[in-house]
């Protein structure tokens, strides 16, 4: 173990296409369910994309209506989860200077940006919303659950596409390993969701336009694979400095035992494996650990071609091919900042449930991908350690070490 600490994982909450919650959405990975479903809205007509990753549920539903106006989206799946995740930990009695929360997010409030702008282009400046900036601000999730939680110890908020939640956990061990607090709330959300966002992606060639069926058209590492399905979501861990957990008698689900975030400095949107290698390589070493201690690895794979092969390349080249793969994102569609928190959940109950989630719909693996990539059904075992990749547009690399 490295000089600097282990942190433990000892809550858990999320909100994503295959469940309302952790527990829904793990069971909903363990049983290879799709959240991918047909956009047949009226609003999605005239897109060149037809699929998309919706929750299953409304979170507006589940606040108090005048709470809920005041939320964009997004906020108000930051905050669903981190209760959620909070009430897992026990409600940790912690002083608020000693508590903090990191939350990363690509796109921000867009939701609220753009429907904000069609009513000031349609009705005029009365027109808007007088809560119209803390919830299109990016820093408005990470905001929002310090003040439901009363956290004071910093609320911070990485924005690095789709790298930003796994950042936000790699962000949140530096400040408990620094001995600045005790307990931090980290994790990612993104709710974006709307015809620009999906036409300016589908406009680079990023998104598959299949659509005939809808459960079939993500596919990580499958030959027939044809682009990303965007999802929207939540995932947010609780992680503790180890004396103070122990010394309240917490539960502990895991140890995020290391971490790295690094830079490709190539190009703003191609994946690109020497810095992929780079940050697993960072990774380990944060950790204490060798390759040969990796057992699993929770994989980015987004199910585009380049993007897919990066990352095998980068996996075999860093820590070889005996690990086992899973790539949820299968299920999940691609949450964009929400996806690394959502991994990362993923890899610590997987070491702790001894079960990996098989890749959903893996037919005929592409025969360049050369990874041990489960498919077909779960895989169960015992492995010391998982890696959880995240990596983003603008060359952002983020990879995690868990040990159970």
């Amino acid at each position: 173990m490295n000089d600097r600490g282990e942190v433990l994982v000892t809550g858990v909450g999320a909100m994503t296409p295959v469940g309302a919650d952790a527990s829904s959405t793990w069971a909903g990975l363990l049983s290879g369910t799709s959240g991918v479903s047909l956009l047949d809205e009226e609003w999605a007509a005239g897109l060149p994309v037809h699929v998309a990753a919706r929750l299953p549920v409304d979170p507006a539903a589940s606040l108090p209506r005048v709470e809920a106006r005041k939320l964009d989206r997004g906020e108000q799946l930051a905050v669903l989860s981190a209760r959620e995740a909070w009430q897992d930990a026990g409600l940790p009695q912690v002083e608020p200077e000693r508590l903090a929360v990191v939350i990363g997010t690509g796109t921000g409030g867009v939701l609220t940006t753009l429907g904000q702008d069609d009513i000031f282009e349609q009705g005029g400046v009365r027109r808007l919303s007088p809560f119209a900036v803390p919830m299109l601000m990016p820093n408005g999730p990470a905001a929002c659950v310090s003040m439901d939680l009363g956290a004071q110890g910093g609320a911070r908020t990485p924005i690095s596409a789709c790298a930003s939640g796994a950042e936000a956990l790699a962000l949140g061990q530096d400040l408990i390993r620094s001995g600045r607090v005790d307990v931090v709330v980290a994790g990612g959300v993104e709710a974006c969701l709307h015809p620009f966002t999906i036409a300016a992606f589908a406009q680079m060639k990023a998104l598959s336009t299949r659509s005939e069926d809808p459960a079939s058209v993500s596919r990580p590492f499958d030959a027939e694979r044809s682009g990303f399905v965007m999802g929207e979501g939540a995932g947010m861990l609780v992680l503790e400095r180890p004396g103070f957990a122990r010394a309240r008698g917490a539960r502990v689900h895991g140890t995020l035992a290391g971490s790295a975030v690094t830079s490709s400095a190539r190009h703003i949107t191609a994946s690109d494996a020497d810095g992929q290698v780079f940050a697993i390589q960072q990774a380990l070493r944060d950790a204490g650990l060798s390759p040969k201690d990796i057992g699993l690895v929770h994989a980015h794979a987004t199910s585009t071609e380049s993007g897919d092969l990066a990352e095998a390349e980068a996996v075999r080249r860093a820590v070889g091919a005996h690990p086992v793969v899973t790539a949820t994102k299968s299920m999940t569609g691609h949450m964009l900042g929400a996806s690394g928190a959502v991994g990362a959940l993923a890899a610590v109950l997987a070491l702790k449930e001894g079960v990996v989630p098989a890749t959903r719909n893996l037919e005929k693996i592409d025969p360049r991908i050369e990874l041990d990539v489960v498919h077909g059904t779960n895989r169960t075992g015992r492995w010391p350690a998982a890696l959880a990749n995240s990596f983003g547009f603008g060359g952002h690399n983020v990879t995690l070490v868990f040990t159970s």
